[in-house]
């Protein structure tokens, strides 16, 4: 209980130690908040993309077959599926139609992809919330595309062929659907003038995944101009792009990180003359060393603990409520069209531990050495100063 009572009294002084300085603390405390509020938007944005993306890569095939022409991909001819179908371990081989369409008028890419359910309902289109906000320049009241609503497509042989909106899809996909525009596939070869005898790509359903790398190898050997992609191989891609885009927007603030490195260490380390003459009173009565570097050790550890929850907290607004508006056009990449959307927190123990070592922990141990130091010199001589 003594110890506990003799804690409590340090603290209670380095809290009052604390205000009687508050105007140079709490320019040091917004700083330092500013400082981690960046690395923990960064963190956390780019981390929950990449929880995002694995998700939504559940549902996608195990194996993607594509077709290479002069190292560029091309359209797959249709007797491919044949031979692909006989290797064992495959279960299903599927062509797929998708491509994309640059409009003049909104300045946007779309993505056009061939929707079976609206096969037998050719002139018809389902699209994404971005395609009726970005297609609609002359409607009123700032509204998107409606029901019934044409759009004008410029097919690859000079005509237009006008498709009307029989649908929206979800706001909730908004992710992924942003861009795309469901088709038929009539419609879809009559834009793009592709062969029936030919498809964007084939997907691949097998009986085990470990077979895939095998079945992948074979179909090689069969059709060497084909290039086979695997689902992990895709998430592979999103995780280095991510991440590369994430190094980039810290790099940019290295410089921050830092200046606010150096406002710290000479914080920490260039006591005022005020605080040595504090301490030489401390020690003229009483105080031992270890109870100077103990009010040191809370005074670094007060400062430093609430601008780490404060920057946490305003990263964690910043991410998940308000869609990261500094970082998003980065970490997202260069687009007319920006789907909108609210990203599910992910947070794990690992990003908050990595964040406080780089950041609390030395600001904390950088406070103790200067006051060492004044706390072995005789008081008569630090009281002078």
């Amino acid at each position: 209980m003594k110890a506990l009572e003799k804690q409590r009294n340090i603290l209670d002084f380095t809290l009052s130690s604390l205000g009687r300085r508050k105007g140079k603390n709490i320019a040091l405390v917004m700083v330092y908040t500013f400082v981690i509020f960046l690395l923990a938007s960064v963190l956390f944005f780019t981390h929950s993309l990449k929880k995002e993306a694995a998700l939504i890569l559940q549902d996608a095939p195990a194996m993607t077959v594509q077709r290479l022409v002069a190292g560029r991909q091309d359209m797959i001819p249709m007797h491919y599926i044949d031979s692909i179908r006989q290797i064992k371990g495959v279960q299903s081989v599927v062509p797929r139609l998708w491509g994309y369409y640059y409009d003049a008028l909104s300045g946007a890419n779309y993505t056009l992809m061939v929707n079976a359910d609206l096969n037998d309902r050719a002139g018809e289109i389902i699209i994404g919330n971005g395609v009726s906000w970005r297609s609609a320049p002359g409607k009123r009241n700032n509204q998107g595309l409606q029901k019934n609503d044409i759009i004008p497509f410029k097919t690859y042989d000079g005509t237009v062929l006008g498709l009307k909106v029989k649908g929206l899809l979800p706001f909730a996909s908004e992710l992924v659907t942003a861009d795309l525009i469901l088709v038929s596939e009539t419609d879809f070869r009559k834009i793009f003038a592709i062969a029936n005898d030919q498809a964007t790509d084939l997907v691949l359903q097998v009986r085990n995944a470990k077979e895939l790398p095998t079945i992948a190898a074979k179909i090689t050997q069969i059709h060497p101009d084909t290039r086979p992609i695997l689902r992990q191989e895709i998430l592979r891609t999103y995780d280095a792009v991510f991440d590369w885009r994430g190094g980039v927007i810290l790099m940019v603030l290295a410089g921050v990180f830092f200046a606010f490195i150096i406002l710290a260490w000479d914080k920490a380390t260039g006591l005022s003359a005020e605080e040595k003459r504090e301490i030489g009173i401390l020690k003229a009565i009483g105080w031992e060393t270890s109870d100077i570097l103990l009010m040191k050790f809370w005074e670094g550890a007060a400062v430093s603990l609430m601008a780490f929850f404060m920057g946490i907290f305003l990263a964690y607004l910043h991410v998940f409520l308000a869609s990261s508006i500094l970082f998003a056009p980065v970490l997202k990449g260069w687009s007319v069209l920006y789907p909108h959307f609210r990203l599910t927190p992910y947070i794990n123990a690992y990003q908050i531990a990595t964040l406080f070592f780089l950041t609390v922990i030395p600001y904390t141990v950088a406070t103790i050495v200067p006051s060492w130091r004044s706390a072995t010199i005789d008081p008569d001589s630090v009281m002078r100063m």
